[in-house]
């Protein structure tokens, strides 16, 4: 097999852990026995826990780059703030696993200094897909007011989602940011 198909398989098995059992469902012998293979397996790749969960957290953070190469393609503001929103939503199973997991480190983040140095990470890289969601439909005054209403908005539906997926299907929260969309009172000015 493909070593970096590996490490991307092993990083996935450990984002399912993370979001069924959090921490202590991330071992290396566990996410082993999750592949159906040795601990071996894993060492191969990464030496410790602290190794691979930093790989988890890398994982993660390369996601915010790629949604912001992905908005600069993107001209009309009113389209890139939709996009970045829909970005933020776990709407996917993969998104789902994602977002449980990083409330699962959330839950740890005084236990492991790598999930503290990650966590420092995640809140400006969330706050910079947002600011350049909405930097062309505001005052360059109301811009860090502006993205604080919206970081709520998404955290909200995100931690809604994980909570009661059952009842926050992908239709619900699309129709929820549909509505969050037309409620914003910059929706209906003109781009600067």
């Amino acid at each position: 097999m493909d070593p970096e198909e590996r490490v991307r398989d092993i990083v996935g098995a450990s984002l399912q852990a993370l979001s069924e059992g959090g921490l202590a469902e991330l071992t290396l012998r566990k996410i082993a026995q999750r592949m159906g293979g040795s601990i071996t397996l894993i060492t191969h790749y990464f030496a410790n826990r602290e190794v691979l969960l930093n790989a988890v957290l890398e994982y993660v953070l390369a996601d915010v780059d790629a949604i912001l190469e992905e908005l600069e393609q993107i001209a009309d503001p009113r389209e890139r703030l939709r996009v970045a929103l829909g970005w933020f939503l776990p709407d996917t199973e993969e998104a789902l696993r994602q977002e449980r997991a990083r409330v699962a480190l959330l839950t740890h983040q005084g236990a492991e200094p790598v999930i503290r140095r990650h966590l420092q990470r995640m809140e400006p890289a969330m706050r910079a897909v947002l600011v350049r969601a909405v930097e062309d439909l505001v005052p360059a005054d109301e811009l860090d007011g502006t993205v604080d209403m919206v970081r709520v908005w998404v955290s909200g539906i995100a931690l809604s989602v994980v909570e009661h997926p059952e009842i926050w299907t992908p239709e619900r929260q699309h129709a929820a940011l549909k509505r969050f969309l037309t409620v914003l009172s910059f929706a209906e000015l003109p781009a600067r």
